[in-house]
This record gives C-alpha cells, sequence and structure tokens, in this order.
C-alpha cells in the first residue's frame, strides 16, 4: 500500500478515535447523577419536615405509635424522645428540618459530599430507631407494602453505595455502579439480604391475613386528591380476601429479584426492571407516594427510594461490552 493511501487510511481512524474520547469525556458520571438524585430526596424531607403539623405536639404523637408492638428496650428511647419532641416541637423540628436540608445540600455539593454523606447514615440510623421504630421489623407487623424495613435506613444503605471511592480500577469498570466503593461481591450480598428480608416480611402471618392488604391500601385514601383516593380505593377491592395470593406472589417477584443481580447480562437487567416495576407499584398504590399530597408525611416511603436502589445496580456500559470483541476490519491489500 502507498504512503498516500496509508495517510488517507489513518485519517478516518483518528478521527473515530478522537470522537470516541470526546464521547468518553461527555459520558455523565453516573454515580454523580445518583448522588444528586440521592440529595434531591434529603431536601424534599427538608421540605416535607417544614410542615405546619410537624411544629405541632402531633409530630411527637406520630414519633410515639413507633413504640407499639417493639421490644421494651427499643420502645423505651422512642418514647422518651417523642415526649422530648412533643415538649420542644418548634425547636427541635426546626432543628431536624434544617439537618435534612443541610444534608441535601452538601451531597448536591461536591467538596462536601463525604461529609454530608457520612452524616446522613448517623443521622439515618438514628431516625430508623427513633423515628420509625426499626421499620417495626421487630413487630411482627411490618409489611414490605406499607415501607418495611423503613425508608430511612435505604438513605444509610445509598450512601454507603453511593460513597465516593473506588474498588479496584480506574476508571471503574466494575459491574454496577453500586460495586464502585464496596466491591462487587459486598453489593450484591447487600441488595441479596435486602430484597430476601422483604420477601419474608410478605409472608408473616399478619400480611397472609384475607384482608391485610386490603384494609392497609384502603388506609391511605383518606386526604388523598381525588384521583389518587380512587386508585387506592380501586386497588384495595382488586385484593379483598386475597391476601394469601397476593403476599405468596409478591414474595416470589422480591426473591427473583434478590437473585438478579447474580444473574448474567440481559437476565440481570430483567430481574431490576422487575424491581424497579414492584417499588412503583408498592410505591403509587400501598404507599400513595408516601402520603405526601395528603400532608403530614416526613419523606416519600420506601418506594421511591427502592428505585433510585436498584438503578444503582444497573449494569454499566463497561459490563455490557465486556467480552465483546471489536470487529475488525478487512485488510487493505498491499
Amino acid at each position: 500500500m502507498s504512503d498516500l493511501a496509508i495517510a488517507a487510511d489513518r485519517g478516518p481512524r483518528r478521527a473515530g478515535l478522537g470522537a470516541e474520547a470526546g464521547a468518553a469525556r461527555a459520558a455523565p458520571d453516573v454515580r454523580r447523577v445518583l448522588q444528586l438524585a440521592l440529595a434531591g430526596v434529603w431536601l424534599l424531607d427538608g421540605v416535607l419536615q417544614f410542615q405546619a403539623f410537624m411544629f405541632s405536639k402531633g409530630f411527637g404523637q406520630m414519633l410515639v405509635s413507633t413504640a407499639a408492638g417493639n421490644p421494651g428496650v427499643v420502645a423505651r428511647p422512642i418514647t422518651w424522645n417523642a415526649a422530648l419532641v412533643e415538649h420542644h416541637a418548634v425547636l427541635l423540628n426546626a432543628i431536624f428540618a434544617t439537618i435534612q436540608l443541610l444534608v441535601g445540600i452538601g451531597i448536591a455539593w461536591r467538596p462536601a459530599v463525604r461529609l454530608a454523606l457520612g452524616a446522613s447514615i448517623a443521622w439515618s440510623l438514628a431516625v430508623w430507631w427513633f423515628g420509625e421504630g426499626l421499620g417495626m421489623v421487630l413487630t411482627g407487623n411490618a409489611s414490605p407494602v406499607g415501607g418495611a424495613p423503613g425508608a430511612v435506613i435505604l438513605y444509610a444503605l445509598l450512601a454507603v453505595l453511593l460513597w465516593p471511592a473506588d474498588r479496584g480500577a480506574v476508571p471503574f469498570t466494575g459491574p454496577f455502579t453500586a460495586a464502585r466503593a464496596v466491591g462487587a461481591p459486598a453489593a450484591r450480598a447487600l441488595w441479596l439480604v435486602l430484597w430476601l428480608s422483604l420477601a419474608y416480611l410478605a409472608l408473616l402471618p399478619a400480611n397472609r391475613a384475607p384482608q391485610a392488604l386490603h384494609d392497609m391500601i384502603a388506609g391511605m385514601a383518606g386526604g388523598e386528591p381525588g384521583w389518587l383516593a380512587t386508585l387506592e380505593r380501586n386497588a384495595a377491592a382488586l385484593v379483598a380476601h386475597q391476601g394469601l395470593t397476593v403476599s405468596v406472589v409478591l414474595a416470589a417477584a422480591l426473591v427473583v429479584v434478590a437473585a438478579g443481580v447474580y444473574l448474567p447480562g440481559r437476565a440481570a437487567r430483567g430481574a431490576l426492571i422487575l424491581a424497579v416495576l414492584v417499588a412503583a407499584v408498592i410505591w403509587v398504590f400501598g404507599q400513595a407516594f408516601g402520603g405526601i399530597l395528603a400532608g403530614g408525611a416526613t419523606d416519600p416511603n420506601s418506594g421511591l427510594l427502592l428505585i433510585l436502589l436498584a438503578l444503582t445496580y444497573w449494569p454499566s456500559r463497561t459490563a455490557a461490552a465486556a467480552g465483546r470483541e471489536p470487529a475488525l476490519a478487512p485488510a487493505a491489500p498491499s
């Protein structure tokens, strides 16, 4: 091949490589996008905490209700905290709301992201106990449809998985974003434990009762806008007297989701899509968007957080490309 032909052939190749490099530089950092989404949820929580109801004694009464059914060692600190909040509602709620806003702003502001994520873990664990009664998982009445194991513990899990550190190669070449900070084996184990726990909770006797799911969903209609209340009532009617059947089907779906991150390629994507669909159905019909449209809610509940969590496990582009050899151009005759 002549020198002129070689030069002509190299030109397009260099242009193509340059375009690929530019695209790589322009590609968004998926972890950063997910961190910003988490920051947005924290900011929403802070805004919800500033509702007038939260500055009244009703907030303390709402907190003390989570002590019911819990062991004494868990319930007594909840009762003490609720009494304190009830007597100093304005001051303490202003502090609570400000903390959540600062956590959201800190995660969104890159220089403070580590500090904010660390603070969010500590705050989430405290609220999980004192504000959610450990998600009611020790009461025998916890349901994944109702929000178990507690929305706030999912904030802590997301903070761990989205921690700004990299385990392994840089740039990241792992299977999904959740593996960047803790490694793929640990991330998969955390996913497995969470979703298998949800499957177990779905099969509790209290949730298998014929009218258990119907009563839970019907109860979410109160105070909601007309269109959402109608959705809740229709969904409740659909599962009336079907507690056992729905619990078994839901548990089976949750087990498939739990195993999904161990499956290859398309099967893993299918399990993650199922996770998003299940979480979305729970969030809309079981949680009425966390009750935020009815007023008095402190967070959007677990459904939205489960969707965000599933996105952290979505296969990365490098994982999708793994094992695929680049097409070889036919050799030009010399």
